[in-house]
């Protein structure tokens, strides 16, 4: 009979767990950490680049009072008028500006010191703002004021936007572009979330003058900081602004069918889907529906419930650093906005109707990402400047025609109408275009295709 004494060390072996043979790295826990740390935003750029900071702080700034004056304009126009086509001629008086003087702000990028341009543009939008501010206190305020303000904006930020955006490869490393775009639109996200809603808010309660006036007053903390940041002169090698060096970019841009189908898939995108001059109409029918809520805080709520989309998208873009075939991911995301649009129009409630917007708002932050992405890597610095014209030029004209596009058929049918036609046929056209264009089906980075 076997004995039942047992060796101390054997049990031991056999009590012990046996040791484990996965690396360390692989455990749950830290895959899950990994993964969380692929996804969280990157803030490296601000944390390393002093100027970018600086541009980071004031433009935040200015927008979030220039998102109050995003509200406070198309509400004004329709308690004037009650016309949805009427807050959608608002972009008919904008895209004239923009084509043009794109061009010409982006030859100006090129040759001169960009930060400068920026600064001399910021003055001149107070102005803007100020006559905003002044026709709102008015006994008997202007609709074609409001027109003409819109259209000078829009002449003083095409000159603008072009050296903006050609200063962000000027302040960072090449391949911190991913982070820093996501970081722009960051930005963008915030400012839309706090600037509509709490714009809203303001004009429910005080009037629309506190909405224009806080726009004024935020350009100052942009001027400020765009004093602070270094010069940033043009590359050695940078032409005059001319007929010629506009010629110039236009060629670059025809060369590089990568980057054509890009804004052409944008105009076409904006175009049939843009949503935002139907929002006053939208507001009053949910208002009607339910009456707890003034107009303009509905108007409000509409305006930043995109961006709260937009900002989930950005805090977790870290992800998006490992995609590599850009074009189709744009396609993805502006099928995807069509789609969250028809969700809109065929909403019951508010609480449903700002949900779908969020969506259009994740798809339209991770669409602008990878557009940037592609631009900032594809284009020399010589011709940023006046590529990033031709960029405003086509980025801007779709949403401007889009609101005319859109307020017209909220006027012959229904806001709700509008907006799901407008996100069904989006869809549909930016799948088709995705098929018949190669060039940005095909593109990936890692292999230099364009």
């Amino acid at each position: 009979m076997p004995s039942t004494s047992t060796d101390p060390s054997l049990t031991a072996q056999r009590i012990a767990p046996p040791a484990s043979t996965e690396d360390p790295q692989h455990t749950a826990p830290s895959l899950m950490r990994r993964l969380l740390s692929g996804a969280i935003l990157d803030i490296g750029p601000l944390r390393k680049h002093r100027d970018f900071r600086l541009l980071f702080i004031g433009q935040s700034v200015s927008l979030f009072g220039n998102m109050m004056t995003t509200v406070a304009l198309p509400y004004q126009v329709y308690t004037l008028t009650h016309s949805p086509l009427a807050v959608g001629l608002i972009g008919a008086a904008q895209i004239i500006p923009v084509l043009a003087l794109a061009f010409v702000g982006g030859a100006l990028a090129d040759a001169f010191d960009r930060r400068w341009l920026v600064l001399i543009t910021e003055l001149l939008l107070i102005g803007c703002s100020g006559a905003l501010l002044l026709n709102a206190l008015s006994s008997r305020p202007q609709l074609w004021l409001l027109y003409a303000v819109a259209a000078l904006a829009a002449c003083l930020d095409s000159l603008q936007r072009p050296s903006l955006s050609a200063l962000i490869p000027r302040l960072v490393e090449r391949e911190e572009l991913p982070a820093a775009s996501a970081l722009v639109g960051l930005r963008k996200t915030l400012g839309t979330i706090l600037g509509p809603s709490l714009g809203g808010l303001l004009i429910a309660s005080f009037g629309l003058p506190s909405a224009y006036g806080i726009d004024v007053a935020t350009f100052v903390v942009s001027l400020i900081a765009l004093g602070l940041m270094h010069a940033v002169p043009p590359a050695p090698n940078a032409e005059h602004p001319s007929v010629r060096s506009v010629i110039e970019g236009l060629r670059y841009v025809a060369s590089q069918p990568t980057l054509r189908a890009v804004y052409l898939l944008d105009m076409v995108a904006c175009f049939i889907g843009w949503p935002y001059a139907v929002f006053p109409a939208l507001a009053v029918l949910y208002t009607q529906h339910a009456r707890a809520l003034p107009v303009a805080t509905v108007l409000g709520l509409l305006y930043s419930a995109p961006a709260v989309g937009s900002l989930l998208a950005s805090l977790t873009s870290g992800w998006t650093k490992r995609i590599h075939r850009h074009g189709l991911a744009i396609a993805l995301a502006e099928g995807a906005w069509g789609l969250a649009l028809a969700g809109v129009g065929l909403a019951a409630t508010l609480p449903v109707a700002l949900l779908c917007l969020a969506l259009v708002g994740v798809a339209d932050v991770l669409s602008s990402v990878f557009r940037q992405v592609i631009s900032n890597q594809v284009v020399p610095d010589a011709l940023r400047g006046r590529v990033a014209g031709i960029e405003l030029l086509c980025y801007t004209s779709g949403p401007m025609l889009g609101d005319v596009e859109s307020g017209a058929v909220a006027t012959f049918f229904t806001a709700p109408i509008a907006l799901l036609a407008g996100g069904v046929l989006c869809a549909l056209s930016v799948g088709a275009l995705i098929v018949g264009i190669p060039a940005l089906r095909k593109y990936d980075n890692r292999s230099g295709a364009s």
